[in-house]
């Protein structure tokens, strides 16, 4: 499941991520608020994610859409947790996605909430 996140900057779009993500998260939740931030010029994206477990292939389909359908608008994107398995597959293939991609921990936040907006 993926759920907007509340109270983030303007500018900043964000979402925390639980369990195992399906292609209907993206297209219900994510799409629609992503085509309204491409639109109004950079996207910034801040996903949290406490117990994330994977993707569904529909839904890394889905992901993989997202990113290249507005290549040009993404500016930073912040993954926000505590899970070493994402942390490593952020670190080893961030370079891969569009736009500045860093990670931070869980007690991090506010950070970057920071950083992605600057």
């Amino acid at each position: 499941m993926i759920e907007l996140l509340d109270g983030m900057p303007a500018g900043v779009i964000g979402f925390e991520a639980s369990g195992k993500l399906a292609a209907e998260d993206y297209r219900d939740v994510v799409l629609p608020t992503l085509e309204v931030a491409a639109e109004a010029g950079e996207v910034r994206f801040l996903i949290v994610m406490r117990d994330f477990q994977g993707m569904s292939g529909g839904a890394l389909w889905q992901d993989l859409k997202v990113g290249f359908g507005h290549l040009k608008a993404w500016k930073r994107i912040a993954v926000v947790t505590d899970i070493d398995w994402v942390h490593h597959m952020t670190s080893l293939f961030g370079w891969m996605t569009p736009g500045e991609t860093r990670v931070f921990a869980l007690d991090d936040r506010d950070a970057a909430v920071a950083w992605v907006l600057g």
